[in-house]
């Protein structure tokens, strides 16, 4: 081909003008197509096609494709969408983009589609290779300008080698490796818009014969990427497909025309929803299923799960009936006709492989920007109060506008103006108003109020006081379920684990539940408002905020403690939800499951807290030391979980486990951390503030923190706690005081006091508990649950040493252990009075003042030293065991093990406990365990011997349990019966 700007055009006249002029002969040889190669050195050859369907002119969509690829990569099935040819980086690929719609409806799709020669697509290996190669291609399609953001994607795989396998088999291998697969490039497949993966292969038996089988991941039919497949039947003239069948249990199934529905709706939906920086609501249960797999394959690969169970996920959509009760059914996705869906979920996941249940409502933003109407408000409200009456944990997935807001459109057309001058409407008007005529079109009185105004020479006009409209949820009704659904979030979350993920702008109401529910996920494109940027700028006469992240982002969430955790995406925002919901039990009411651990209880902590500042990330987690050894920490390797991180950051709070037991973590920040108040551009006069926070003190904001952890911990997520106490003090400065530090510590022990598990604070190694720090979280405020430790090198008091002794050890009293310790003092001092008592040497007995003065002097930092050293002792976990204020001392190295067997038998205990209270109402916490206690002969003090006698008297323990129960019942019936007349217990006698 030669070179030049209209080489190829006159390449392609001179080929078309040739071939066309023998049209004739080709026609009578029946030749439908002519390929025309040309060598293009040093590049790839050029391929040109001309059909006989097209008169012999060039077939552009075959244009350097092989004679064979166009029917190879089917081509033909896209003629719908008018493919464009785009670039691509394979000769074995062809990517375009399709387009239907016009603006502001338009949809597009990118179409990679590829064959290969390359045997082995069966392994995850070669398959994780030819999807990536795929998603390259998707990659470079999508820098060229043609390509809109919400344009959706679609990889298409002919595998040219036969496999040796059966269908059933080929079916059953592809979904197991796209679990995977899907899986592990989530991030990337959703930043690629990624709706469906096509695979053609042929399975070959052992005769040799061939049968085609198409392998889906589809989100056709609502679910992200849903895997399935299909066997292939052809015309035996044309070898076109004619039907697609499903295998079910290695048979044929129902079987179709095409391989899976077109769903254009659902296409447009999808594209609404990207818009917008979100994923469409019911492809989260896709993208909740590949979250699984990631558990189950993280489970397998630490040794603490054995294999994946199937089905991992089973979803009922909740529905509300003619007569509005709510049920579980299903329809087809997208059918909705509100903005607000809702399923019960079952997910099996390594912690409950037999399956948990989840109650999962969702704003549907496709629908009116997910706005909250009345219906959106009654369906939200009707599946809060059916997740908190069974218990179960609620996951709202927040993508909305807010209340929906509207006006009377029916009267638009219609309404009058009463100008004061109809010469110069600048002077105002007086009234609205409809015209007799139109007023009649409606209902006076019901649809609008007002009164009827005769006026000379026009007739009867209707003034307008008030427009009530014809529809229902287009004013103040809808903030009526506005307040219906914050009282029921509120409820749910003291009832049942309440979690929300906010994917979207949410916006009011949308905003208020996400707080309501207290637990917050945010992912990074979904900002949280009260007024979006625009009203506000209108509100202040000024272009002042740029974009809604400057009100509602995760730079103002996060370290405000609205948000607790950030997603980058929506697949990283469910693995977070499962991560969270992995250390919460099933139900409100039950204990969360002790999982399998492959960390050994009996492992000693190797990383060992310093007096000077350090990372307690590394106590609760461990880290990796500077020779690249592990250091282990006190909770199992993998399993600690940090929130609210950005907020308070003087105290870290968090989730993990210990031995498998799934714990609260408050824990203290020892190094010296940063509070950042960003400047408001409102206000040009502000700046950015930042506060310097010193580690080991509670600050108003850090205090806070610890109350809602607490409260969380407490709230149906039913979590042990553990403190690792070590602090100094509240901070109490002029700006600490106005920032409310008593109250937030006030709720620290709000929040201790009513905490229904058991909680263990734990001075660490080098820590320290003082003052009123040591005073809210005293065991006294909740003893039934509350348990305190020190480590044989932790302190505990009022004040430091240097500070008590500014007060109880000052230099009078220095100075009186100097001369009662010092011999060189002592001698000096005998000196004294011997010459003080010698006629004629008060100079002599000068220089001996001041020799001893000299001498005070000297010694006084080292007795200010052995001062504090004095006091210290007092300090000890000696005295505070000594003192009944810690329940033991446990050395750091074995406080792994201590506690995780501590913990476990209080929980059997606890649960025990419970029973025996239930038995009889009158019986107080101590009483059920001195109950229990006198029941074993061994050491009740020993955990894992009172664990394991609770295993072994289990019958023994039902039975006193029911003789408890028998007893209260009895006890209660004779008082009630001493209480009757002689008369009505004779009566009552002979009724029995």
């Amino acid at each position: 081909m030669g070179n030049g700007a209209g080489a190829e055009e006159a390449t392609v006249a001179a080929a078309q003008a040739a071939v066309q002029a023998a049209s004739a002969a080709l026609k009578e040889k029946g030749i439908r197509y002519v390929s025309v190669i040309v060598p293009n050195p040093p590049k790839w050859p050029r391929i040109f096609a001309f059909t006989s369907a097209k008169d012999y002119k060039e077939d552009l969509q075959r244009r350097d494709l092989y004679p064979t690829m166009y029917n190879m990569l089917e081509l033909d099935l896209l003629q719908n969408w008018a493919p464009v040819r785009l670039p691509a980086i394979s000769h074995n690929s062809v990517v375009l983009l399709g387009q239907q719609g016009t603006k502001p409806r338009i949809q597009q799709r990118l179409f990679a589609r590829g064959v290969t020669h390359s045997e082995g697509l069966d392994s995850p290996e070669a398959a994780e290779q030819a999807l990536l190669k795929a998603l390259d291609e998707l990659q470079l399609a999508f820098l060229d300008k043609r390509v809109l953001p919400t344009a959706s994607s679609y990889l298409f795989l002919h595998v040219l080698p036969p496999l040796g396998k059966s269908p059933a088999q080929l079916i059953d291998g592809f979904e197991e490796i796209m679990a995977g697969l899907i899986t592990k490039h989530a991030t990337r497949l959703l930043k690629l818009s990624v709706d469906e993966i096509e695979v053609r292969v042929h399975s070959q038996d052992a005769d040799g014969q061939r049968q085609a089988v198409r392998l889906m991941a589809s989100s056709m039919g609502g679910q992200w990427l849903k895997t399935d497949g299909y066997v292939e039947y052809l015309d035996p003239v044309t070898g076109v497909t004619t039907s697609y069948c499903a295998l079910e249990d290695g048979e044929e199934g129902m079987c179709y025309i095409e391989p899976y529905p077109i769903a254009s709706e659902l296409a447009a939906k999808r594209a609404v929803a990207r818009r917008i920086g979100t994923t469409y609501a019911y492809d989260f249960l896709g993208l909740f299923e590949k979250a699984v797999v990631t558990e189950w394959q993280s489970a397998i690969s630490d040794g603490s799960a054995e294999s994946m169970p199937p089905n991992l996920l089973e979803a009922d959509e909740l529905l509300i009936d003619d007569s509005g009760s709510l049920y579980r059914g299903s329809r087809t996705v997208g059918e909705n006709k509100i903005g607000m869906v809702g399923w019960h979920v079952t997910i099996k996941t390594p912690q409950y492989p037999e399956g948990r249940p989840l109650v999962i409502v969702a704003n549907d933003c496709t629908v009116q920007s997910g706005s909250f109407g009345v219906a959106e408000d009654e369906f939200f409200d009707k599946v809060s109060k059916y997740a908190r009456g069974l218990g179960l944990p609620r996951l709202h997935i927040a993508s909305n506008s807010g209340a929906r807001i509207g006006l009377a459109d029916e009267l638009k057309p219609y309404f009058k103006v009463q100008w004061n001058d109809p010469e110069d409407v600048g002077k105002g008007f007086k009234y609205l108003y409809l015209s007799e005529e139109d007023a009649n079109r409606f209902n006076p009185g019901t649809d609008f109020h007002g009164e009827w105004l005769d006026v000379p020479g026009e007739g009867k006009r209707y003034v307008l006081d008030d427009i009530v409209g014809q529809k229902d949820g287009i004013g103040v009704e809808n903030l009526r379920g506005s307040g219906l659904i914050a009282g029921e979030t509120s409820a749910a979350y003291s009832e049942t684990f309440t979690l929300s993920y906010v994917t979207g702008r949410s916006v009011g109401i949308g905003a208020y539940i996400n707080r309501l529910a207290q637990r917050v996920i945010q992912m990074k494109n979904g900002p949280m408002l009260l007024t979006g940027f625009g009203a506000l700028n209108k509100l202040l006469g000024r272009e002042v905020y740029t974009s809604q992240d400057q009100l509602g982002g995760p730079q103002i969430m996060l370290p405000n403690g609205v948000a607790h955790q950030l997603a980058v995406d929506d697949q990283d925002g469910v693995q977070k939800i499962l991560r969270w919901l992995s250390y919460v039990p099933k139900t409100a009411s039950e204990q969360a499951a002790i999982a399998p651990s492959s960390d050994p209880i009996d492992r000693k902590i190797a990383f060992q807290p310093t007096k000077a500042p350090y990372d307690p990330r590394h106590m609760l987690a461990g880290t990796t030391a500077a020779d690249g050894s592990w250091l282990g920490g006190f909770f199992d390797q993998g399993s600690f979980t940090e929130y609210l991180a950005d907020w308070g950051k003087s105290v870290i709070v968090g989730r993990a486990r210990l031995g498998g037991v799934p714990m609260g973590i408050i824990s203290v920040e020892t190094r010296l951390v940063e509070q950042r108040i960003p400047a408001d551009p409102a206000n040009p006069a502000s700046r950015e503030t930042v506060l310097a926070q010193a580690g080991q003190v509670w600050y108003p904001d850090s205090a806070f923190k610890t109350a809602q952890a607490i409260a969380d911990f407490n709230a149906a997520e039913n979590l042990p706690l553990i403190v690792f106490a070590n602090w100094r003090g509240f901070s109490g400065g002029t700006r600490d005081m106005f920032g409310e530090i008593l109250k937030f510590g006030s709720y620290i022990v709000d929040n201790l006091r009513t905490y229904k598990h058991p909680v263990f604070a734990y001075i660490p190694p080098n820590g320290e508990l003082r003052g009123g720090a040591w005073v809210v979280i005293d065991p006294t405020i909740n003893e039934e649950m509350m348990e305190m430790y020190a480590d044989s090198n932790a302190r505990g008091g009022i004040l430091e040493p240097p500070g008590i002794c500014e007060v109880k050890f000052r230099k009078p009293d220095l100075i009186k252990t100097m001369h009662r310790l010092d011999p060189q003092l002592q001698a000096l001092q005998a000196e004294l009075a011997i010459v003080v008592d010698s006629p004629g040497s008060e100079e002599e007995a000068d220089a001996l003042r001041a020799s001893i003065e000299q001498r005070e002097n000297s010694l006084l930092p080292l007795y200010a030293q052995i001062s504090y050293e004095f006091a210290d002792l007092h300090d000890r976990p000696g005295r505070m065991l000594a003192k009944g204020v810690i329940r033991d001392v446990v050395d750091w190295p074995n406080a792994r093990e201590y506690f995780a067997w501590r913990v476990r038998r209080r929980l059997r205990q606890d649960a025990l406990v419970s029973r025996l209270k239930a038995a009889d109402s009158d019986l107080k916490h101590a009483d059920a365990v001195a109950v229990l206690s006198s029941m074993m002969d061994g050491d009740w003090e020993d955990d894992k011997a009172v664990l394991a006698w609770f295993d072994s008297a289990d019958a023994e323990i039902d039975a006193k349990i029911t003789e408890v129960r028998d007893e209260a019942v009895k006890r209660t019936v004779f008082n009630l019966v001493d209480k009757l007349s002689d008369e009505a217990k004779a009566d009552l006698l002979k009724s029995l």
